[in-house]
């Protein structure tokens, strides 16, 4: 199937999801970063994966960087749009035209903690488990359908590094099987906030 990955940052995730590509029965078509510094970037050039920038920062309204950004998907006719990292909020117009084929890592056991400063929000509330979600995305911020977690225990000496450690690990083994799912046909949006994996609601 083919995709796309939008970035913003390290790509850590991404990396996973290109070490397991073959696996995962997914093409990647392109890596797309809004941020030009983008480490994830060069991931991409090394795997011989075409990359390409579009800068927020060029753009005079988030509209106008979504029609652009919407632009450059539709040139490589993705059956899956992958948000690993994307530190962006989309308009409900980008979100209407990909429902039900992006999926995007969030790090908290959703529906906890959406939003930034998720490990530090899981020590303040004294948590004993953490973790990772892959969900789909709809227009609510990290409150689309939830498709899979894995949980980490919150031990006493951890802090918001140590815990963001932990759950990175776990994210690189997740996103990739989710994606699977959803190659496979296996995995699909039934409502904004409900999926299904093998017909069965999640």
């Amino acid at each position: 199937m083919n995709g796309v990955v939008l970035i913003s940052g390290g790509g850590s995730n991404l990396q996973s999801i290109i070490d397991n590509a073959d696996d995962i029965n997914l093409s990647l078509k392109c890596v797309i970063s809004n941020k030009p510094s983008a480490y994830g970037l060069k991931r991409a050039t090394d795997a011989n994966i075409q990359s390409c920038v579009i800068d927020h920062q060029l753009f005079d309204s988030r509209q106008d960087f979504d029609l652009a950004l919407m632009s450059l998907i539709d040139d490589h006719q993705p059956e899956i749009v992958i948000l690993a990292g994307f530190m962006r909020i989309l308009t409900d117009e980008f979100i209407n035209k990909y429902q039900g084929k992006m999926l995007n890592i969030h790090p908290s056991l959703l529906p906890k903690y959406p939003g930034l400063n998720t490990h530090q929000k899981a020590l303040d509330a004294n948590d004993s488990v953490h973790g990772a979600s892959v969900h789909f995305v709809t227009k609510t911020l990290d409150g689309g359908a939830v498709v899979a977690q894995k949980e980490v225990e919150i031990n006493a000496g951890d802090t918001a590094q140590t815990l963001a450690e932990k759950v990175l690990k776990q994210e690189h083994v997740l996103f990739p099987k989710a994606i699977h799912w959803y190659t496979q046909g296996r995995l699909k949006l039934l409502n904004d906030t409900t999926a299904t994996l093998d017909g069965q609601v999640i």
